[in-house]
């Protein structure tokens, strides 16, 4: 069993600090003022819709979890092609994640009345109580992922699993915690954006009524949904984003490690640092999250961007701060010859998170001529404010392209990727892991925008004095940009994931091909073909590259191009399926609305009540309706194209889905974000204000933008993430079976097996130095 370093318990201490932190900022937050009786009132309302709608979801969920459970203890048992600990780690990963959304959901349903009341004494008060509620959240996914992982790190290490062995297990682990990602961020988003357009088609357009008016009876389901999508869901999704970093960074560094002690024999015993690193790093990052969690404050005069600046103090001093952590991490547990390149590439990740963070600002905050010129466009109407903003959100996603395309670049340059390809790799995802240090503050910005958005709703709904609905506002539309950052942060993440994810399926190909030539009672051993040279290779010390011949994962094989392009197709279908299965719970709740508009003609005069419970339903029953067949078709193509098309259609797969998925997201996210805030802006006066012709112009862009930015945007990462995360789970299967449904179109020839004809001894390391490498 390898002693592991010191340094690593920081790791699981992090994890403790942070939940700790949360229950005391949970404990501060519960302790304010929850205002007046009809305050509260609305918030039970909201707290009762949110509650229904999670228990609904998470039966639904359990059943899938258990259904899974079955299959991978019957491939695990039966099959023998998962490892028998990696159910119990899918099961583990999912529960956490849930959990996480749980915690995050309870706590924002209770800050909102809180943050209106703070708001009424002071704007700097609104803010602490929001950001703080929005921290509980962070550093519960935080903790909760860190703790999962450290646990398991530790009890695979004490039953005796190999350094190689665990670092393969556990990469699968990270399937759990995405699928129930997929599940909570489409089902949350269908409902909040259902809620949405129906509130704003039905109460603002036609009845014109302001937003959050109690006479609105799709308001209630609205702030339900703030709080189903916009916490549980986007805590969902970072903490798989979290998680599947430290996983495909841990398995690279194992990966890079066996190579490099081919040649170098002492480096093996830096494995255990090299698995450690990202933990370690994640630790630290926890404890430093806390401090920028309890830094925020502003002054009461502060507008938007002194608004903004008072949130991104506390990201940039967390960063900084990691920044000098990750020196010392990579110092004291690498290699010498090592160290330096790898603690740039994690400076390249964090710089790169902060850049993408910015760079969404400019194109969504109204404080940019972007977002302002689309409320221009609404003199014109509602058309040539949706053109604009979709030329808005293609633009902006130029910038968040190169700059990631530059922080892989780099990062696989300056950790040696040139010289070995996995430690390049192995680079690129402790870039990742470099850019998620500081989740705790990036995701408590994200929340803290749905928590703010609920108090205004609350503080509208219980006729509070305007001064405190103008605050609640500035914090929402403050919201509304961090948000959108929080959201381009999710998406840039989830790039460099997926890239790091990419290599470590290899990894897992490995380690199925290895098993299975077992089994077979092979060497096992590559054949590889060099321009008709045939060349041996242990398959257990085979490099990643090594693999990529072996399966001819090239642009001349017709298998890796097809998977390209299914990949690409994928991100659209599921796109469609997301906006259409919003459009749909839509319909039924501008029904809805205008039923009871119509059949209680009191309810506009304010004398009849709406019935808010049976919207809240409408939007419930939509949302577990529609959100299967996109989760399903994220769960199910990678297995069936892996069967198909083998390992070169897989990775094909998974790259078509990256590339177009990256940048489809990013506009949709930058151009619903771009939508809603040029409505915010006419509603601060500009353009005629509130009720004018171009306000009801950029109502319906925003429309248009919602279910782009609430829905299919943040979706289609998490989407890229599952199907390398499914890919991963199922690569053994796909090693030991794919070539049985290969044989069918395969001409015999060209079939792959396991041990090949004796061929010609050549000197192995010449062909790969020269060709290989």
């Amino acid at each position: 069993m390898p002693h592991l370093p010191a340094l690593w318990y920081l790791a699981p201490f992090g994890a403790i600090a942070a939940l700790i932190s949360a229950y005391l900022f949970y404990r501060n937050v519960r302790s304010q003022n929850p205002g007046n009786k009809r305050m509260v009132e609305i918030a039970g309302f909201v707290r009762e819709g949110a509650f229904a709608y999670l228990l609904q979801q998470y039966k639904g969920i359990g059943i899938f979890f258990a259904i899974a459970l079955a299959i991978f203890l019957f491939l695990a048992h039966y099959l023998k092609v998962l490892d028998p600990m990696i159910p119990w780690g899918f099961l583990s990963g999912g529960v956490m994640s849930g959990l996480a959304g749980y915690i995050g959901m309870n706590t924002a349903t209770m800050a909102s009345s809180r943050t209106a009341q703070a708001c009424s004494e002071s704007l700097d008060k609104g803010l602490k109580v929001s950001f703080r509620a929005g921290g509980v959240m962070g550093l519960t996914v935080v903790g909760l992922s860190l703790f999962d992982l450290s646990a398991w790190f530790f009890i695979l290490n004490l039953m005796g699993y190999s350094l190689e062995k665990i670092a393969v297990v556990m990469l699968s682990f990270g399937m759990g915690a995405s699928t129930l990602a997929l599940f909570a961020r489409i089902g949350g988003g269908i409902y909040t954006k259902a809620a949405d357009v129906g509130a704003d088609l039905v109460g603002k357009v036609e009845a014109d009524i302001p937003e959050d008016d109690p006479r609105n009876p799709a308001t209630i389901a609205d702030n339900v949904g703030d709080n189903v999508g916009d916490v549980a869901g986007m805590g969902a999704d970072l903490y798989e984003s979290y998680a599947g970093s430290i996983l495909a960074t841990a398995a690279l560094g194992m990966s890079a490690v066996l190579r490099i002690s081919a040649t170098n024999p002492e480096i093996y015993q830096y494995m255990v640092n090299f698995i450690a690193a990202p933990l370690v790093l994640a630790g630290i990052g926890a404890l430093l999250s806390i401090i920028g969690i309890a830094i925020v404050s502003t002054k009461d005069s502060a507008g938007m961007k002194e608004l903004m600046f008072a949130l991104n103090k506390s990201v940039y001093v967390s960063s900084f701060l990691i920044a000098v952590a990750s020196f010392l991490v990579c110092r004291n547990l690498l290699p010498p010859d090592y160290y330096l390149g790898i603690f740039i590439s994690s400076l390249v990740g964090l710089f790169a998170g902060v850049l993408i963070g910015y760079t969404t600002e400019l194109w969504t905050s109204h404080s940019y001529a972007p977002t302002q010129n689309i409320a221009k466009q609404g003199e014109y109407g509602s058309a040539t404010v949706i053109l604009e903003g979709f030329s808005v959100g293609m633009l902006s996603t130029a910038m968040p392209v190169i700059i990631i395309a530059a922080g892989i670049l780099i990062s696989f340059v300056v950790a040696g990727g040139f010289q070995h390809v996995e430690l390049g790799l192995y680079g690129i995802g402790f870039g990742a892991v470099g850019m998620l240090a500081t989740l705790g503050v990036t995701l408590a910005m994200d929340a803290f925008g749905p928590i703010a958005d609920n108090a205004g709703g609350n503080a509208q709904m219980a006729y509070l004095p305007k001064e405190v609905r103008e605050r609640t506002d500035n914090l929402d539309a403050v919201g509304n940009t961090t948000a959108a950052i929080g959201k381009g942060f999710a998406i840039g993440s989830a790039a460099l994931t997926a890239m790091a994810l990419l290599a470590a399926y290899l990894e897992k190909v490995r380690d199925g091909f290895v098993v299975l030539g077992q089994k077979l009672h092979a060497g096992p051993t590559l054949n590889i073909n060099y321009d008709g040279l045939q060349v041996k290779v242990d398959a257990a010390t085979a490099s990643l590259s090594q693999y990529v011949s072996y399966y001819q994962v090239n642009p001349l094989n017709p298998k890796f191009i097809l998977g390209i392009f299914l990949g690409a197709m994928v991100v659209f279908v599921f796109s469609a399926l997301t906006i259409k299965a919003v459009g749909k719970a839509a319909g039924l709740m501008v029904k809805e609305v205008r039923r009871q508009f119509t059949t209680m003609p009191g309810i506009l005069h304010g004398k009849t009540k709406p019935d808010y419970a049976r919207c809240v339903r409408i939007s419930t029953v939509g949302a577990q309706q529609q959100m299967v067949l996109p989760s399903l078709i994220g769960i199910i193509t990678p297995v069936v194209v892996g069967l198909v098309l083998g390992v070169a259609g897989v990775l094909g797969l998974l790259i078509g889905g990256l590339t177009t998925g990256f940048v489809t997201a990013v506009m949709m996210n930058n151009a619903g974000g771009a939508w809603d805030n040029a409505k915010k802006y006419v509603e601060t006066g500009e353009m005629g204000g509130s009720g004018s012709y171009v306000h009801k112009a950029t109502i319906v862009g925003d429309t248009v933008g919602d279910p782009f930015k609430d829905t299919a945007g943040p979706c289609i990462n998490i989407l890229i993430k599952l199907m390398s995360m499914v890919s991963i789970v199922f690569g053994s299967f796909v090693v030991a079976y794919s070539p049985q449904v290969e044989a069918l179109y395969t001409p015999k020839q060209y079939e792959k097996v396991i041990e090949a004809p004796a061929v010609p001894e050549v000197p192995v390391d010449s062909v790969l130095i020269d060709v290989a490498e």
